[in-house]
């Protein structure tokens, strides 16, 4: 089975904080890159984060730089991405992705370089 599943979004006012969870179903994903993503009504989907297979190296947009920390735990087949100070631009669906290829060393930030994605978690920041 191939399978993502996204948990943790929720409504939240501005400057607050949130902690996004993706469990994957094979532990042959270990050997991927994982990102986040992110798609407002009427726009395109945007890359949020990344990190690469073993935990090591990560990647993330100017606009989460200092806000937004992504991580993994292979262990637990899960990769994470904790938010603060969001704000009302935050708001989107937010979507976890397996890279399309093994090992690589730089997670890749475009979505055409995923293979699997998940549902999506809603993430609504009011003001």
């Amino acid at each position: 089975q191939v399978q993502l599943v996204e948990s943790g979004g929720g409504l939240v006012q501005a400057g607050g904080s949130l902690r996004l969870s993706c469990t994957y179903s094979s532990r042959a994903f270990d050997s991927f890159a994982m990102g986040w993503f992110r798609q407002a009504p009427g726009k395109e989907r945007d890359f949020v984060s990344a990190v690469n297979y073993n935990g090591q190296n990560t990647d993330s947009t100017d606009s989460v730089k200092g806000r937004f920390t992504i991580s993994r735990d292979n262990a637990k087949n899960t990769v994470y991405l904790q938010m603060s100070s969001l704000k009302p631009e935050d708001t989107a669906v937010y979507y976890c992705a397996v890279d399309s290829q093994p090992w690589r060393t730089r997670p890749p930030t475009r979505s055409s370089e995923y293979g699997y994605w998940g549902q999506g978690t809603q993430v609504t920041v009011s003001s």
